[in-house]
């Protein structure tokens, strides 16, 4: 069983997302141990960049500070590194394919030399939100060799490729609550039970969904149609707006939402 796999074998799994570096790497890093310790399965790690398509404002924002206070994809790799020394909890980096394309540290150029290092510092999956199922394979190749998944992600406007893309998936398949860029909505209209129902026809492998939730009850609901929940806006909200002093905040948020999870998890 992969490290991915384990995040969802007890249960509704709740996965949040965090913009490393913001505030700073060192709280970035501590936000990752008090996440696993209220009870996160899985951590998905965003590596700042300059033109975040599909992001909203406030995680737009993030990347900005992030990379305002001078973080690099070093940076980040080292911060892994430490992090590795302390818990083996499944994490995936979130980032776009110019930062893949243009990463040349570890004496390497470009995608190989990116992809090498992010499964040699005890990186479990990546997931590029711009680049299409068509196009997966550049990257999918390298992934699969050095034993990183490649996150696929189906949106509501996937229709007849979801089960082509779900054939292909591994680690994990993003379900896109919603249409647009990420950011905290008031309610979810799209009709994720299909999309999950189709998946799980093509592959048995676990789907979580993300964009849009930020309430307990929309986690409870969401967790309850699919394998999961996905948090990232709400949380980098409120690491934006208490700063260094982030941590006790997101902790306990987290907390409540993982208990959403396993409400969702004991419905019949």
């Amino acid at each position: 069983m992969s490290n991915i796999q384990k995040a969802f074998a007890d249960g509704k799994a709740f996965i949040p997302f965090i913009t490393c570096g913001d505030p700073s790497l060192e709280i970035t890093r501590q936000i990752v141990y008090a996440a696993k310790e209220a009870g996160a399965d899985l951590i998905e790690l965003g590596i700042p960049f300059s033109d975040p398509t599909a992001e909203g404002p406030v995680i737009q924002a993030a990347n900005i500070r992030a990379l305002s206070g001078g973080v690099t994809t070093d940076k980040i790799f080292d911060m892994v590194r430490e992090i590795r020394r302390h818990t083996d909890i499944p994490m995936v980096f979130m980032t776009y394919a110019n930062v893949v394309f243009s990463y040349a540290g570890a004496g390497g150029k470009g995608k190989e030399a990116f992809i090498e290092t992010a499964a040699a510092i005890g990186m479990d999956g990546l997931i590029l939100p711009d680049v299409p199922f068509e196009e997966k394979e550049e990257f999918d190749g390298i992934c699969k060799r050095c034993g990183l998944d490649l996150i696929s992600l189906i949106a509501p406007t996937s229709h007849e490729r979801i089960t082509k893309i779900a054939r292909e998936a591994s680690g994990f398949v993003y379900c896109v609550s919603s249409m647009g860029v990420t950011g905290v909505r008031k309610e979810i209209t799209s009709d994720i039970g299909g999309m999950v129902k189709l998946v799980r026809e093509a592959n048995r492998i676990p789907c979580a969904v993300g964009f849009g939730i930020s309430t307990p009850e929309q986690a409870e609901e969401m967790a309850a149609l699919s394998d999961g929940a996905i948090v990232g806006s709400a949380i980098v909200r409120m690491i934006g707006q208490y700063g260094k002093d982030c941590v006790p905040h997101v902790k306990e948020y987290i907390r409540s939402m993982k208990e959403a999870c396993r409400r969702a998890g004991s419905q019949k």
